[in-house]
C-alpha cells in the first residue's frame, strides 16, 4: 500500500503538536519540517552560531534568498515550558516568516533544570547583543529588531521588551523596536503548574518574573495573539497585558481567535494550517508598519 505525501503530512502534523505540547520531540519536529511544505525562497544563512560559551547558546539564521537593501529583523524565541525545546526545530516558523521579507534568528537557550529564572531571559539578552553585532553579515538591519516568540518563548521575548534591565546588560538598550507574543504567559502569579514552580519557584521577588509588572508608556509596539480553546495558557494573560498597555498609553494589539488552542497558534505559522488563523498575516503585516512607522531610529 503506498501512503500519499498528504497522508504523511497529516500524520508528522499531529505528531508535531504533540511533540509542540509537550516534550519538543527531536524526531517528531524534524518530520514535521521535512514532509510539510515549507516557504521557497528562503535560505539558513547561519548554522549554530555561538553567543555564548554554553553549548546551549547557539543560534540560526534564516533570510531570503533574493533580498536586496538590509532587512528587518526578527528573533524567534520557541516555547517548551522553559525546560525544553531546540532550535532546528522551529525551521518551518523561521522560513515562513522570512518569506515575508525578514532575517529570522531563532536562539536556543538554557533551560530547567541547568538554570532558573532570570537566566534564559540573559540568554535572550544576548542573543539580541549577537543580533546587533553581527546581523548585517546575513542582509539584517541591526537598527530594526524585533523579537517574537510563543508559549514560554513569548514570556521571554516580552520581557526583554518591557523590562529594559536585560538588554542593557547586555550592552543593546534600545535595540527591540517591536514586539509579538503568541500565547504567552504574561500575568500568572501564583506559581501553580510544575513547568513554573521549577523555572521561577525561589526568585527573592516573584512580582519580577511577570511581564505585566513592567508595562510602559514608551514600551515598543506589542502584538498579542492568543485562541480562545488555549487551555495550556489562558488567554487571560494576553487579555490583561493588553489592558495594562493601554491604560499606559502604550501602543498594542491584540487578536483572540476562536476555537483555536495553544499549539495551533503556532502551527498557524506552517503552510498546512494557515487556514485555520491568519497569524503569519497578522503579525508579519503588523512588523513591517510597525517598522515603517518608527523607521531606523
Amino acid at each position: 500500500m503506498t501512503i500519499s505525501r498528504r497522508t504523511l503530512i497529516a500524520a508528522a502534523s499531529a505528531g508535531a503538536a504533540v511533540a509542540l505540547a509537550g516534550c519538543n520531540n527531536l524526531a517528531t519536529l524534524n518530520r514535521l519540517n521535512t514532509l510539510t511544505p515549507g516557504d521557497g525562497g528562503v535560505a539558513k544563512r547561519i548554522d549554530g552560531a555561538a553567543y555564548g560559551r554554553d553549548p546551549r547558546q547557539r543560534l540560526d539564521v534564516y533570510a531570503p534568498t533574493d533580498a536586496g537593501a538590509p532587512l528587518p529583523v526578527v528573533i524567534f524565541f520557541y516555547g517548551g515550558g522553559w525546560n525544553s525545546g531546540y532550535r532546528g526545530g522551529y525551521a518551518f516558523a523561521a522560513r515562513a516568516i522570512a518569506a515575508r521579507g525578514f532575517v529570522v534568528v531563532v536562539p536556543d537557550y538554557r533551560l530547567v533544570p541547568q538554570v532558573r529564572f532570570p537566566a534564559f531571559v540573559q540568554d535572550g539578552a544576548a542573543a539580541v547583543r549577537w543580533t546587533v553585532d553581527h546581523v548585517a553579515a546575513s542582509g539584517g538591519d541591526p537598527k530594526r529588531i524585533a523579537v517574537a516568540g510563543h508559549s514560554a518563548g513569548a514570556h521571554i521575548a516580552m520581557m526583554l521588551a518591557l523590562d529594559g534591565r536585560f538588554i542593557a546588560a547586555a550592552g543593546a538598550p534600545g535595540a527591540i523596536k517591536a514586539v509579538v507574543g503568541l500565547a504567552g504567559p504574561y500575568d500568572f502569579l501564583p506559581f501553580d503548574q510544575p513547568s513554573a514552580v521549577a523555572a521561577f519557584a525561589g526568585t527573592p521577588d516573584p512580582k519580577t518574573t511577570q511581564p505585566i509588572n513592567f508595562v510602559r508608556a514608551d514600551a515598543p509596539p506589542v502584538l498579542l495573539l492568543t485562541g480562545d480553546a488555549d487551555d495550556v495558557v489562558r488567554p487571560r494573560n494576553s487579555r490583561a497585558l493588553a489592558a495594562a498597555l493601554r491604560l499606559k498609553g502604550a501602543v498594542v494589539e491584540e487578536k483572540e481567535y476562536p476555537g483555536v488552542g495553544h499549539v495551533g497558534l503556532l502551527l498557524a505559522l506552517s503552510k498546512p494550517f494557515r487556514g485555520k488563523a491568519d497569524v503569519l498575516d497578522t503579525m508579519t503585516a503588523f512588523l513591517h508598519r510597525s517598522f515603517a512607522k518608527g523607521g531606523a531610529a
